[in-house]
Formats: structure tokens, C-alpha cells, sequence
């Protein structure tokens, strides 16, 4: 399996953690940059050019790190066909992959040891999509807001 990493410079080291553990594990790894530390550069570029390059190549998964993850968060899921879950134990990151199906984890490096971040990842690496149909009902409302970009109705309450 690929996967892609872009961080920024509050990730940087837990990037290239992951990087030599995952290369090691036997994954298709790709490092998206930042390629050297600097305390001055943006997430933006990082996590966009990730979140891209997952999209464009299906069945690949991505990890975007910052400080708090946060941020990370927000600018992959701008990406349409991103679906960016910020993981903060193991369970979390389970089940970003069971019922959202998502490609992209975000991680907060400052929040977290490289052991706690590494097994967030592959515990996301190692899990599939349920397939159960209501989480893939919800999936399938949120790529057709993307497509169309028109809000669905509310759903009524029931009358009783």
C-alpha cells in the first residue's frame, strides 16, 4: 500500500519517524516535504499536496502532522475525496477507517509520544472500511454535497 506523508515543521520529525518505521514495515512510502526543517514554513501547501496525491491514486492512504493536528485536519479535508480524521488514541483511529472509510489521518506531534503517533498510524493502516451500509450511506451523502455542492434537506422528525 502507498502512503503519503506532508507535515510541517512541528511534525517534522515524527514525518520522518514514521517514514523510516513504515518504509521499514514494507509500505509504499511517499514523503511529501517538508524535505528538511524549517521552523518558518506553512502546513497548508503539505497537507493539500497530500490529501491531492491520495485522491489521484486510489487505494492509497495519507498522514498529515502538525503541532496540534488541527489545522492539518482542515486544510486536507478541502481536498474533494479527502476524508481527514484527527486520530487521539487508537480507537479514534479504528474508527476513522471503519465508519468514515477515512484516507487521510491527521496527528498532533506536540500532543503526543512517537510511540502513542506510530501505533495512531497503523492502527488507521491496518483497518478497513466496514462496508456496513449506513456508514457508507453517510459517505455517499458527503461526496454528493462535494459534487454538487447544494446542501441536502433536513431530515424530518418522526410524528408521534
Amino acid at each position: 500500500m502507498r502512503v503519503y506523508l506532508g507535515s510541517d515543521h512541528a511534525g517534522y520529525e515524527l514525518k520522518m519517524h514514521l517514514v523510516n518505521h513504515l518504509t521499514k514495515q514494507g509500505y509504499d512510502v511517499v514523503d511529501v516535504g517538508p524535505h528538511g526543517y524549517d521552523p518558518e514554513d506553512d502546513y497548508p501547501p503539505f497537507c493539500l499536496h497530500t490529501g491531492a496525491k491520495v485522491v489521484a491514486d486510489e487505494g492509497s492512504l495519507g498522514i498529515v502532522i502538525g503541532g496540534s493536528g488541527n489545522g492539518e485536519q482542515i486544510a486536507a479535508n478541502k481536498v474533494d475525496g479527502v476524508r481527514s480524521a484527527l486520530a487521539w488514541k487508537v480507537e479514534i483511529a479504528q474508527l476513522a477507517r471503519q465508519h468514515n472509510d477515512a484516507n487521510v489521518l491527521a496527528i498532533g506531534a506536540r500532543q503526543h509520544t512517537l510511540d502513542e503517533a506510530t501505533s495512531f498510524v497503523e492502527a488507521f493502516l491496518n483497518t478497513a472500511f466496514s462496508g456496513d451500509p449506513r456508514h457508507a450511506r453517510r459517505i455517499g451523502q458527503l461526496a454528493a454535497y462535494e459534487s454538487a455542492r447544494e446542501l441536502p434537506p433536513l431530515p424530518s422528525l418522526p410524528q408521534g
